[in-house]
């Protein structure tokens, strides 16, 4: 600053950090989307911006680097939210905390630091610049003027969107004000040095010199309020402003004495005298630099020997009136200082690419789940606006004309009179746009596409039902085997859960109406051909063919009375034509534009508006709604309109048609005509418009299953996936009902075991026994021979085999007998299991039980005595 007359901005410095480990993070807790697919993207943004910080030398190098990743950081913008959790840690450039540094979880605030350096650099280029000779003064003003536009770019373009309540001290908009009328100025005095230089016209330099001191007063009164501005760079401001102003009324001062005003040659000076001085004022307190202390005070010496010197000869030779300032002519301004934006700053979209300046963009393929629904629905919407609404209103209207014109045999009734011989020019064109597109073949081929899509939608389709058929059946199956009070999960078609059975048999029953409704219309297509096919044979035949099979007229010549129905009917027939082909562009040119309409990057920059505006709401395809109407709206609803102008058209058209048509019939019935030839040329004309709508027909078809085989897939393969659930949650289902519900049974743990059977659970080791609910029982004990045990002969033979008491049903048991004398106790498991004897020998007189235990071995048809 101590050798230069102007000023640089200084680099703002951060801290490294893994700008690529905050993406990371967040791509995985917010996309759709895997990082790794954008490892490549990942590395090469902390590369970017590792180069872009460590720019700290006034080297042209470090311009692409900046701009390379400030157009990034751009792009990003549209991908990423402005708060992606990365902590960018910068320090102020200016102002009196500079080794405070600010740390901002913020895209913008970043960019604005990359943009700042980047004028930062452009500044420190034009310093370096040599301004001693004028092309050094042209490159230095272009980079002033370069660094003033990344200025201006951040302040109306960034700053808005910062979402910061407090910006740093020195990218507020005060002091951004301030800076890039500073750097104008430093450019406009660039541009003043080299009129100086060149020697320019005085009047001319004194233009410049004066809009030099208003943009550094602009820049001064901006400083003023800002934080950041210091002292010694308001002093700066003020002082060359002072200094410029008194330049500029010294060059004017030289301009009055070339033109020999004298009077005001002596104004002027005194005037650049005062403003001199003035500057020099600022050089109180030690805040100016040398250089400009010194240029001050070249410039006050120079005037105050010129004013010295034109006073003396005013005074003693031309003696004009000396004018007040207040009367001298305000000095007209020339502004050669623009603050001009970089296009790589203002469009960088410009410049991303594979072969562009800064590389393809990153993350491009990086999209929210949400914007993929969103496309999806605009584009459905937009197709079926176009198809229903335009398009197909279009042809509902061209084929109610053909209609009406086929009813009044036009234009088999004017060929048959123009053309009583030969064939028709108009029906040679159809025949040979026949014969060029292959009509026969084509539609064959058209009609065996649609049954190979139709067969191939059905397969897979049938394939899906066959899925929830079978698993219908295995669910009845466990159903009959387990009972409903055991299988307690819902029955196949009443399951709701998501993408449940309830929901798939519904999609069936859909999509058998789909193809019920398809075949039929495949039906009526074929219809439609095999009543016009022989006729197609005709026109796609040769033209002899053609010629023998339309009667040729034995009137050769048109009759005088009938020429001017003709010649009217002739008009308005070719009015429809007219109608017709425009249509038919309109039609095309709508189709291309439909197919070009490219939402996607539209949709981003809707996304990031969005996220701007609610940056705590997750992106939602509905948050789209105003955007499809307005874009909608502005694409189609000319087209829309255009419609109904052509439906109001049509119909005064049709009117002509019709009117002039019976005025046609009218003459013609009184000088005859030849019918049969009408007929013939009619059926040709009507076979070429119906093939045209066949042609039509096949490719909807076509489209049709082509959809539907989305459709079908789709709902193969959430059968296949529910059924699979559906399996596994049987085999879990029928394994708890086949386990027992007590773990163990442990009723005798010495040396004489309990004899078991298929009905009872035998005890595990390391498992205790659970005592059943119902009352407590008893046993005599085991013999050695161990037999099934069973009911009493006398129980029904429904009931003939005894339940586990473990089993959730009831056992069906005798009635219990008196309990044994000498057990007063309950049974305990240490006791063992005691059998009572049988009712033959082991009963008192009293009907009691025996004392003591009964000998022999134990017979099932004696029967099981409790106590």
């Amino acid at each position: 600053m101590a050798t230069v007359n102007i000023l640089s901005l200084p680099f703002r410095k951060s801290t490294q950090i893994s700008l690529s480990s905050s993406i990371q993070q967040y791509i995985s807790k917010k996309y759709d989307q895997h990082p790794d697919m954008f490892r490549h993207d990942l590395e090469v943004v902390d590369s970017l911006r590792r180069d872009a910080v460590n720019v700290r030398e006034a080297h042209p190098s470090g311009i692409k680097k900046l701009q390379t990743y400030a157009g990034q950081l751009v792009w990003m913008g549209g991908k990423f939210p402005i708060d992606i959790g990365a902590d960018f840690t910068w320090y102020p450039a200016l102002g009196y905390h500079t080794e405070h540094p600010l740390v901002a979880n913020n895209l913008k605030y970043e960019l604005m630091n990359i943009l700042y350096n980047l004028a930062a650099l452009y500044s420190q280029l034009a310093i370096s610049s040599n301004r001693s000779n004028t092309e050094g003064l042209k490159t230095a003003a272009s980079w002033f003027s370069q660094a003033a536009g990344v200025l201006t770019h951040m302040k109306k373009e960034v700053l808005p969107e910062l979402r910061m309540a407090n910006p740093p001290d020195d990218m507020d908009d005060a002091t951004l004000e301030s800076l890039i009328q500073l750097l104008l100025a430093q450019s406009q005095e660039c541009f003043w040095q080299k009129a100086a230089m060149d020697s320019y016209k005085d009047a001319s330099i004194a233009k410049l010199a004066a809009r030099v001191s208003d943009l550094y007063s602009q820049a001064g009164e901006a400083a003023m309020k800002s934080e950041a501005i210091s002292s010694a760079w308001i002093h700066h401001m003020s002082a060359k402003h002072h200094h410029f102003a008194a330049a500029a009324q010294y060059r004017a001062a030289c301009d009055c004495l070339e033109k020999r005003k004298y009077g005001e040659e002596v104004a002027r000076l005194s005037d650049a005298a005062a403003c001199v001085n003035e500057g020099l004022r600022e050089c109180k307190g030690g805040y100016l630099s040398k250089a400009v202390v010194d240029d001050l005070h070249g410039l006050k010496k120079r005037v105050d020997e010129d004013l010295k010197r034109a006073e003396k000869d005013n005074d003693m030779i031309y003696l004009q009136i000396v004018p007040p300032k207040s009367e001298l002519k305000v000095l007209d301004r020339a502004n050669m200082a623009v603050a001009r934006i970089p296009p790589q700053v203002a469009k960088p979209y410009d410049y991303l690419g594979d072969h562009a300046e800064f590389g393809p963009a990153l993350f491009q393929k990086l999209v929210p789940f949400a914007v993929h629904v969103a496309v999806s629905i605009y584009e459905e919407r937009r197709d079926r606006m176009v198809n229903n609404n335009i398009i197909g209103e279009l042809e509902t209207m061209t084929g109610k004309l053909h209609e009406i014109l086929s009813s009044l045999n036009l234009p088999g009734s004017l060929q048959a009179l123009e053309k009583p011989l030969g064939l028709p020019g108009t029906l040679v064109q159809h025949a040979e746009e026949i014969r060029q597109a292959d009509a026969l073949n084509r539609l064959q081929r058209g009609f065996a596409d649609i049954e190979k899509l139709c067969a191939s939608d059905r397969a897979v389709f049938e394939e899906g039902k066959a899925l929830l058929a079978a698993e219908e059946q295995e669910d009845m199956r466990f159903r009959m085997k387990h009972g409903t009070q055991r299988w307690t999960r819902p029955e196949s078609r009443e399951d709701a859960s998501p993408n449940g059975g309830a929901k798939l048999w519904n999609q069936a029953s859909e999509i058998d109406g789909y193809f019920a409704s398809s075949r039929s219309s495949d039906g009526v297509v074929r219809e439609k051909y095999a009543a016009v096919r022989e006729t197609l044979e005709i026109l796609a035949g040769p033209d002899r063919g053609m010629l023998d099979y339309i009667p040729n007229s034995r009137r050769n010549e048109i009759p005088e009375t009938l020429k001017p129905a003709l010649g009217r009917l002739r008009g308005a027939y070719n009015d429809v034509m007219r109608l017709e082909s425009r249509r038919r562009k309109r039609v095309e040119a709508l189709k291309a534009r439909a197919r070009t309409d490219d939402i996607n990057v539209d949709i981003l920059t809707e996304v990031a508006r969005l996220e701007r505006t609610y940056p705590n709401t997750p992106i939602m395809s509905a948050h789209f709604e105003d955007f499809f109407e307005k874009r909608l709206d502005s694409m189609y609803e000319s087209d829309v309109e255009a419609v109904q102008k052509e439906a109001a058209d049509q119909e005064k058209i049709l009117a002509d048609v019709q009117r002039a048509n019976r005025e046609f019939e009218s003459q013609k019935r009184t000088v005859g005509g030849n019918a049969e030839r009408e007929k013939a040329l009619q059926r040709l004309d009507n076979a070429y418009y119906k093939y045209k709508e066949i042609v039509n027909n096949v490719e909807v078809g076509r489209k049709f299953y082509n959809d539907l085989s989305r459709i079908v897939e789709q709902f193969r393969n959430q059968a296949r996936q529910w059924v699979n659930g559906r399996r596994k949650d049987a085999r879990s289902l029928e394994d708890e009902i086949s386990m027992p519900p007590l773990a163990s049974l442990s009723m005798n743990p010495g040396p004489m075991q309990a004899p078991q059977s298929s009905y009872q659970a035998q005890a595990q080791p390391g498992q205790s026994y659970q005592q059943p609910s119902a009352n407590s029982y008893y046993m005599s004990p085991p013999q050695p021979q161990q037999q099934p045990i069973r009911q009493a002969v006398h129980s029904p033979p429904a009931e003939a085999q005894i339940h586990s008491w473990a089993d959730n049903i009831p056992p069906q048991q005798p009635k219990p007998m008196p309990p044994v004398a000498n057990i007063d106790t309950t049974w305990m498991p240490g006791m063992g299991i005691k059998f009572a004897p049988s009712p033959a020998g082991g009963a008192n007189p009293q009907g009691g039980n025996a004392a003591g235990p009964v000998k022999g071995t134990w017979e099932p048809s004696n029967g099981i005595r409790f106590g």
